[in-house]
């Protein structure tokens, strides 16, 4: 029987979110599906006779940034070229693209997947315009073109996944980057990324590249997975009946769980690509791209590593703060506060987490403060309230915006740490449980975790729970006289 493995590369076209087009002065919009048809357009955009394109300067820097962040080469020359293809929601009848002179070539992505670090080669990144949106309702065709012009980045792989899953974490890798450079939100939802996946198998140990199917219009990690993992057993399964696998272009019926064919892949010839006539070459200084490079952000792993250094975390707890630039943030601001870094990390990925989750908000617009939870910290490290209570008022300002310690005031929660308070309920507590103290005396010694549960209900949980211990356990060891 012979052995297959797969052979996947990814397109990735990641929308720029600067603050107009990509040739025009008209507002980029996250979600145009938002917004009234048509309303976000000028003349340039919808491709009419006789305008000219303007480069946005702005979408070339962030779009060089990202290259170098991919540790791509940047030639000092590129260029536009038309992309020829006919289709409603492209008005001007081609693309302004890149192809012979991208902006970034020859870089790589590294990242992780089940605790193994894995490489993926960057053939090209390069910048387009978007297309605008076809909307198919009741046997007629509308166009928008609010989303024509959009500046994209794509950013083309080589080959080198072998599995659905490391497709799906190099996915996983490129937005997190691309958000932390703020090329866009990352909101896979709103369309910001979406994934065109290459895929072909072949068998196991051979080098040649066979014929593949390239899954178009993939907007969701899920999305991307289940097509990739389709595709490879159903390519499988006709070279194991005899058949051949014709190269084409693939849509994914999610309902169904299956791809179908749209077309026959197209090849570059096909597009009949020149150069842009209307946009000179862009030449780009060694010196301007020492400057970008010098104004890039802590990227993604490079923050994992120096969270683990310098505050001691795991690398575990590093990966759940860094996953999200604003928690990482969060995270800096609240031992900047005063926070132990560790302390910090599991209130955040543990309670806050909890909390943002069952309220469905993000990090960025809760209303506990790094401060509030810096201050919450401290009141449990200082013994003025218990974990239990930490945790009530946390829940408390999550949904009020007080401050911790009005909360513990107002609500009467601090701590009993009372000795002589706390003997006087530890001697009640003994003493209207005579049959568990005779269990206790008779070597059940597990039985001082119920005597511990009923101090602390005695005292509305606000008893300090190692003290009472100690006290229950001075009474107890009395009664063994």
């Amino acid at each position: 029987m012979t052995h297959y493995e797969a052979v996947i590369g990814l397109e990735v076209h990641a929308q720029i979110h600067a603050q107009s087009k990509m040739f025009c002065g008209c507002p980029v919009m996250e979600d145009t599906g938002d917004l009234e048809p048509n309303t976000y357009v000028c003349p340039v955009c919808m491709g009419m006779p006789g305008v000219l394109p303007v480069v946005n300067q702005r979408v070339v820097e962030i779009a060089i940034q990202t290259g170098l962040a991919l540790d791509c080469d940047i030639p000092p020359l590129n260029r536009f070229a038309r992309k020829s293809y006919f289709y409603p929601d492209l008005p001007k009848g081609y693309q302004i693209s890149q192809y012979a002179l991208p902006l970034a070539i020859k870089g790589r992505l590294t990242f992780e997947i089940d605790g193994v670090e894995k490489e993926v080669r960057i053939r090209r990144a390069h910048l387009e315009e978007d297309a605008g949106k076809l909307y198919h309702e009741n046997g007629t065709t509308r166009v928008d073109l609010n989303r024509a012009g959009v500046p994209l980045l794509e950013i083309v792989s080589a080959p080198d996944m072998r599995s659905a899953e490391e497709a799906r974490a190099y996915g996983e890798a490129l937005r997190q980057i691309l958000v932390y450079l703020g090329v866009n939100s990352g909101n896979m939802e709103r369309g910001v990324m979406r994934f065109e996946a290459n895929v072909s198998v072949r068998p196991l140990g051979s080098e040649q590249m066979e014929a593949r199917h390239e899954i178009k219009n993939l907007n969701s990690f899920r999305a991307l997975y289940e097509s990739i993992l389709y595709e490879i057993d159903h390519q499988i399964a006709v070279l194991e009946s005899g058949g051949e696998i014709e190269q084409q272009t693939m849509g994914w019926n999610e309902m169904d769980g299956v791809t179908v064919p749209q077309r026959g892949k197209e090849f570059a010839p096909d597009y009949r690509y020149f150069p842009e006539p209307d946009i000179p070459p862009l030449e780009i200084s060694r010196e301007r791209v020492a400057q970008l490079r010098s104004q890039l952000p802590e990227l993604p792993r490079a923050k994992r590593s120096r969270f683990q250094s310098e505050y001691g975390l795991s690398d575990y707890d590093a990966g759940l703060l860094i996953a999200d630039k604003d928690v990482a943030g969060y995270f800096e601001r609240a031992v900047a506060a005063g926070a132990a870094p560790k302390e910090a990390a599991n209130w955040i990925t543990g309670e806050l987490f909890r909390l943002m989750k069952t309220h469905d908000q993000p990090i960025h617009g809760i209303r506990v403060s790094p401060q509030d939870l810096a201050a919450l910290i401290a009141l449990l490290e200082e013994g003025t309230i218990n974990q239990s209570t930490a945790k009530d008022v946390l829940a408390d300002i999550f949904t009020s915006g007080r401050d911790p310690q009005t909360v513990v005031a107002e609500q009467g929660l601090a701590q009993i740490s009372d000795v002589e308070k706390l003997r006087q309920i530890v001697t009640q507590v003994v003493d209207q449980n005579p049959e568990q103290v005779q269990e206790y005396v008779g070597g059940k010694e597990q039985v001082l975790g119920w005597f511990i549960g009923r101090v602390m209900r005695a005292t509305r949980g606000k008893a300090n729970p190692q003290m009472a211990q100690e006290l229950l356990k001075q009474q107890l060891e009395t009664k063994r006289g």
